[in-house]
């Protein structure tokens, strides 16, 4: 169903929206007035809703087009400043116009910052305080949400699609955008400023491990050793603290892995972006309303391995799936891909010694020491430095195990020297130390050096 417009030039603006960025300035500096000024006008937001009551929701469905909505809105429009508000100029009547449209067709205020590649996360703390992160640094946005009841429509019209919920009996929530973004919601009465909402955003093309080389984040040496290890099937841990990059470096490892090979991701949210033909996502269950059906982590590891893997990936290890991961490295399952939270290489082993005591199962630490030792090649820890920068600061390899300890030695380690100009200088230095994996490298014929 198509309807007639009277101002072509705002059916050219919609239907560049969905265009690149550098073929959309008019879009783009529209969002950008609606992310600012809309919220702040009480005006523009009388408008807004009044806009919004007057919307056939059994019609809207069936256009196909932003440019049929748009024209829709605006004839819908036309009729409401003609009676109400004959005031409104141009320019207001295009920023309600996208704002409306940002509220059917994507995510309202946040719209914007969703569409912002330089924004890495997006923190909303109630309707009136949204902050955002800018190449590692946390700055105050201009974004505004009418009320809480318009912050909960938002994290309702992202988890909905996803078959969870959210409410005063299970007031907290992990999902995640259409394009993999992570997103975490609370609200009252745990919350006492209101809903909150965070969202961790992923790039919309996958970060390579050129690019990763290009932000500093490792060298080609580093780069050149992990992806040998991954192809030489090294079971790998990539370790660190809260938004240091675990993910996006566990991305980036899993793109050395052979196309042949099927492989099974298991995340509790699917956040993972793998290129190959043949991969196998799973995704965690939370319980239903009535505590029942849950599927955890711990379920998923140990499905996975019926599903005849070549490879198992998962997102996070943080609990008792921890010690049946293990015993599948352990079991002829070699190349697994893991990350953990964790303060150091060493800190890494001690908070998979611990959660491997969820399982319930009284072993001696000893043991639960060894399976470590069996079962895991190599620690990878990222850091996010004081500027914001992230950077691989060990690639350190389990070297054996001295009497009750696990042993480790680094083979790569970022020396940071100073600050210059607020950043962070240094250099990432090999130890040259002869490592265990080189002898599965001569096995398989991969050069070892160069």
């Amino acid at each position: 169903m198509e309807f007639s417009s009277g101002n072509p030039n705002l059916k050219d603006s919609l239907n560049n929206k969905t265009k690149k960025k550098d073929q959309g300035t008019q879009v783009e500096d529209i969002h950008k007035t609606v992310t600012e000024n809309v919220y702040h006008n009480s005006a523009l937001v009388t408008v807004q809703r009044k806009l919004i009551s007057q919307i056939d929701a059994t019609l809207v469905p069936t256009l196909k087009s932003d440019t049929a909505i748009g024209a829709y809105l605006e004839m819908l429009l036309d009729d409401l400043v003609a009676k109400e508000f004959p005031s409104l100029s141009r320019r207001e009547r295009e920023v309600v116009l996208h704002s409306v449209l940002d509220e059917l067709r994507g995510f309202g205020p946040l719209e914007h910052a969703l569409m912002d590649d330089s924004i890495s996360e997006i923190m909303v703390n109630g309707p009136h305080q949204v902050y955002i992160e800018k190449k590692g640094r946390l700055e105050v946005s201009e974004i505004k949400f009418r009320d809480d009841k318009h912050v909960l429509q938002i994290i309702d019209k992202i988890v909905a699609p996803l078959g969870r919920r959210i409410d005063e009996s299970s007031p907290m929530v992990d999902a995640r955008l259409p394009n993999g973004s992570r997103v975490n919601a609370v609200i009252p009465p745990i919350s006492l400023k209101g809903p909150l909402l965070t969202i961790r955003k992923f790039s919309s093309k996958p970060i390579t491990i050129e690019k990763l080389i290009q932000y500093g984040s490792l060298n080609e040496a580093m780069s050149l050793f992990l992806s040998k290890a991954v192809k030489a099937k090294a079971n790998i841990m990539v370790a660190g603290g809260t938004g240091s990059g675990k993910s996006t470096l566990l991305n980036t490892l899993s793109s050395f892995i052979p196309e042949g090979e099927r492989i099974i991701t298991i995340e509790d949210a699917a956040e993972l972006k793998l290129l190959q033909p043949h991969v196998i996502s799973l995704e965690a269950r939370p319980p239903n309303i009535e505590g029942k059906g849950a599927i955890t982590i711990k379920d998923l590891v140990r499905n996975s391995l019926r599903m005849r893997p070549d490879r198992i990936i998962v997102g996070e290890v943080r609990g008792a799936e921890t010690l049946d991961m293990l015993q599948a490295m352990n079991t002829g399952h070699n190349g697994s891909l893991s990350t953990v939270h964790a303060n150091s290489p060493r800190d890494a082993l001690s908070r998979l010694e611990t959660m491997t005591l969820y399982a319930g199962i009284d072993l001696p630490l000893r043991a639960i020491r060894e399976q470590i030792h069996s079962a895991i090649d190599l620690i990878c820890f990222i850091e996010r430095m004081s500027d914001g920068t992230r950077k691989v600061t060990h690639i350190t390899e389990i070297a054996g195990m001295g009497g009750d300890s696990i042993l480790l030695q680094d083979l790569y380690y970022f020396n940071s020297k100073d600050r210059a100009n607020g950043k962070v200088r240094g250099e990432f230095v090999s130890t040259d130390l002869p490592a265990k994996i080189e002898i599965r490298f001569r096995t398989l014929g991969i050069e070892i050096k160069g």
